[in-house]
């Protein structure tokens, strides 16, 4: 009998590795298909932070009228969680199960996680807007449980994306490790691309109801998603788990603090925050801004996500491109930083006359700047990272990341709400509080270019290998995929 699930398998194996990013990372062992499947957990991810950053903050502030301070400290509430990322990947890589397992256990617990602020996300906005019969809710019912939905989505992914990532190097060659990241953040962008444009359709004809069915129904897709992700990924290693028992633990300050200590890590972090600083502060004014001072509607907003993150998209295959064939990461983070600089700018100038057209051309053009920087940074933190502190390192590189992130939305709505209040009337300057985020933004990035170019200009030693602005070195270690099952 013909098996048509074989067929189909066997034909996007084939066409992947010739128009999917980092589809060359597959093999015998590990093939193409095991590696979209694990990727899953990356989709589940994207749709959580189109939900959140794209759909639900233009949402709370045009159509549930929450005044945007409550909205970005909202949206900030993660953040809480994003050191935490450091922690959580180093106790993956010590974790000591009696089944052999480092990885699945914490992957589980941050999907539960995920689900619970989901289920209970949307009544707790309707009780905080004060909508209908939760008008004579007490204020405190409405904060507090949308702080909690907030918390709780934002713990489960900071676990899954970290412990997820780690689990992907664990399948391949350590000189594999930056590829398969990077098809995994691929998938996390095809991911907010589809996500976007399915609750743009579901929410052309907005109402509350059709709000509380798109978000439950991402609860149940990401329980589902994250299981068929899991599945058989792991490999169960008793005698590892027995052999990391009986040797000395090591403190996760010395850890951390000889990843710090690594060759060029202190200016790569750095760079990190001021960059995704830059890019990130727009995240939750770009849509209310398409919406308040450019008149688009709910749909027409949130499909901007899926604009921003198709250019993140081409960012990383361009990254990609460059960075594989001994691109110097320093010099396409550089390149990052600037694309995005006239992106805001374009941004700027289409509430001065130029209209929507401009608009959309300057969200492209900050997602390509954006995916460029990503990719870059993130190639340099693995080539920092020892084999045996994966997680650690992917773990200090996404605390940054959205430490960063966090401490931007949080201050871009503050910054927005205090100029509102200050000129009184916002119809009469609705563009002012967005384009001064927007330069602010310019200024993040500029500062980011400045620090780089020392590094760029440094000649390269023979023995900084892990240098930042030092391009890949062919490797001459074994190839056999790490714990394949």
């Amino acid at each position: 009998m013909f098996d048509y699930r074989t067929y189909a398998t066997r034909k996007l194996a084939a066409v992947g590795p010739r128009y999917l990013p980092f589809a060359d990372v597959a093999s015998d062992e590990v093939p193409l298909s095991r590696l979209l499947r694990l990727s899953l957990f990356q989709v589940t991810v994207g749709m959580a932070l189109v939900l959140l950053v794209g759909t639900l903050n233009r949402v709370m502030i045009v159509e549930l009228s929450v005044p945007a301070t409550l909205v970005a400290l909202m949206l900030a509430l993660p953040l809480i969680f994003a050191p935490l990322r450091t922690l959580i990947g180093f106790k993956s890589d010590t974790h000591v199960s009696a089944l052999g397992l480092r990885r699945v256990p914490y992957i589980w617990k941050g999907t539960l996680l995920q689900f619970g602020g989901f289920a209970i996300m949307p009544f707790a906005l309707l009780v905080l807007s004060g909508y209908g019969e939760a008008v004579d809710a007490p204020r405190w019912i409405g904060h507090g449980s949308a702080a909690l939905s907030f918390l709780l989505v934002g713990a489960g992914v900071h676990m899954v994306q970290t412990i997820g990532l780690a689990l992907a190097t664990d399948l391949v060659p350590q000189e594999d490790h930056p590829k398969v990241v990077g098809l995994m953040y691929v998938m996390l962008l095809l991911g907010m691309v589809a996500s976007a444009l399915v609750f743009g359709a579901l929410l052309e004809a907005y109402t509350p109801g059709r709000l509380i069915q798109v978000i439950q129904g991402a609860a149940v897709v990401t329980v589902v998603l994250n299981m068929c992700a899991m599945w058989k990924q792991e490999a169960r290693n008793r005698p590892r788990a027995a052999a990391m028992k009986a040797a000395q633990p090591v403190e996760f300050t010395h850890a951390l603090s000889s990843l710090v200590k690594a060759n060029g890590m202190t200016r790569l972090l750095g760079v990190i925050a001021l960059g995704t600083f830059g890019f990130g502060m727009a995240d939750v004014l770009l849509e209310p801004y398409g919406g308040q001072v450019l008149g688009l509607s709910v749909a027409g907003t949130t499909k901007l996500t899926a604009l921003l993150a198709a250019g993140t998209l081409c960012g990383f295959v361009l990254a990609a491109r460059n960075l594989g064939q001994g691109g110097s990461p320093t010099r396409f983070s550089m390149i990052g930083a600037a694309v995005g600089i006239p992106g805001f700018l374009a941004i700027i100038l289409s509430a001065q006359g130029f209209g929507i057209p401009l608009f959309m051309v300057g969200t492209l053009t900050t997602g390509i700047g954006a995916g460029l920087f990503g990719h870059a940074t993130l190639t340099a933190t693995i080539r920092n990272a020892p084999k045996d502190r994966i997680g650690l390192a992917l773990g200090a590189w996404g605390a940054v990341q959205a430490t960063a992130a966090g401490i931007g939305i949080a201050l871009a709505g503050i910054v927005r709400d205090l100029i509102v209040g200050w000129h009184g009337d916002v119809g009469r300057a609705a563009q002012t509080p967005y384009t001064l985020v927007f330069m602010v933004e310019i200024v993040f990035l500029v500062l980011a270019i400045l620090i780089l170019l020392p590094a760029l200009k440094r000649p390269v030693k023979p023995d900084d290998r892990l240098e930042m602005c030092a391009p890949a070195e062919p490797t001459t270690q074994n190839s056999t995929p790490v714990e394949v099952p």
